[in-house]
């Protein structure tokens, strides 16, 4: 079976902190190879300068791509495509492609693009994450400067100059598995609760949210969602619909543990749990499931030793969704079972290797 590269598409208006997000994730890569494709029309080519700084094997100057001819939505056919097309004609491919949009782009007609012939067969989208300026959404003006954007607006006659910045955002969060409130160091902790809390009732089920600063988010949580967004653009549809219908491209785009996984950001904690062996695979699926829904656990990932196999299970789970498979014998080596849990900092440790332990046998 042909493994496809996973994309990560980050939307979010100017100034949410979608650059920053991105140097902090190549700054802690830790050996993946990233591709970068920066739709920066407007933004005078800055945030490509920034990012082609990053200068080691994670992300040469080469694997910068820059998108110039306008919003990315609204160039899928005869830009972004062929970018992608190239990419992939490359000897060396990518481990991941992250995609940074412009910050009026709509995230739904890109992820459409991913259904084309030539790159659905190579690449899925491994997640939609929307960058949220949490003072400024906290504030009602949903950007750090509406000036700015009103300017960015200008430069591509695509857009709709006249759409509330309300309903451009409310577009973003529709299409967002997760979403990243920044800048939560401008809020007191009942104003970023408020912001989560209203940021919950408007998106949609099993959207993960998690609030941060300085774009501070581990690699580990920010990619390797395993969404597959392309399969599942129904329930992402846009709520509005800004651009020019003359430039509708959707008929056009049919056809290691411990220490690395800590954060030098205290919003996020991490730790591992040593288990005795599974009796039931599905069974332990499930309540693995059960367990991260109820402490809201955000990545778990280990291995098992299940009753009566000699191969050890892999186990992934990003929020509720748990993927399981058998990839290697245990030969000499001891079998237990051992997970990686992730979440924000308040985690319920004893709870969660409690509840852990309580699905296991021979403790």
């Amino acid at each position: 079976m042909v493994t496809k590269i996973p994309a990560t598409i980050i939307t979010g208006f100017l100034g949410a902190g979608k650059t920053t997000l991105i140097r902090h994730m190549l700054q802690n890569a830790r050996g993946r190879r990233i591709a970068l494709i920066i739709n920066e029309f407007g933004d005078l080519g800055v945030d490509g300068d920034i990012l082609k700084g990053c200068g080691d094997e994670t992300c040469s100057e080469d694997d910068v791509m820059e998108l110039s001819n306008g919003c990315i939505c609204c160039t899928v056919a005869d830009d972004f495509i062929p970018t992608m097309e190239k990419l992939l004609t490359r000897e060396k491919k990518p481990d991941h492609i992250v995609i940074e949009t412009s910050g009026l782009a709509l995230p739904q007609p890109l992820v459409r693009a991913f259904n084309w012939p030539k790159i659905s067969t190579q690449v899925t989208v491994d997640g939609v994450v929307t960058v949220v300026d949490g003072k400024a959404v906290t504030d009602g003006r949903f950007a750090h400067s509406v000036e700015a954007v009103d300017a960015q607006r200008k430069l591509d006659k695509n857009l709709d100059h006249e759409t509330p910045l309300s309903e451009l955002f409310e577009d973003q969060v529709a299409c967002a598995d997760m979403l990243v409130v920044n800048k939560t160091d401008l809020l007191n902790l009942a104003q970023a609760d408020a912001l989560v809390a209203s940021l919950k009732q408007s998106s949609r089920n099993g959207v993960q949210i998690v609030k941060t600063s300085m774009g501070k988010l581990p690699v580990d949580v920010l990619l390797g969602q395993g969404i597959g967004a392309e399969t599942d653009l129904a329930s992402r549809h846009e709520v509005h619909h800004h651009h020019d219908h003359d430039h509708d491209h959707d008929d056009r785009t049919q056809v290691d543990e411990d220490d690395h996984h800590k954060h030098d950001h205290d919003a996020f904690e991490s730790f591992v749990v040593n288990l005795g062996e599974v009796a039931d695979t599905k069974v332990f699926a499930d309540q693995v499931s059960q367990i991260i829904s109820t402490h809201d656990i955000l990545r778990l990932k280990g291995f098992a030793a299940v009753v009566g196999k000699p191969m050890r299970l892999t186990l992934q789970a990003v929020g509720p969704r748990v993927e399981t498979y058998f990839d290697q014998p245990f030969d000499m080596a001891p079998r237990i079972t051992r997970l990686v849990v992730i979440g924000q900092t308040g985690l319920d440790r004893p709870e969660i290797e409690a509840a852990l332990n309580a699905c296991t046998i021979n403790k």
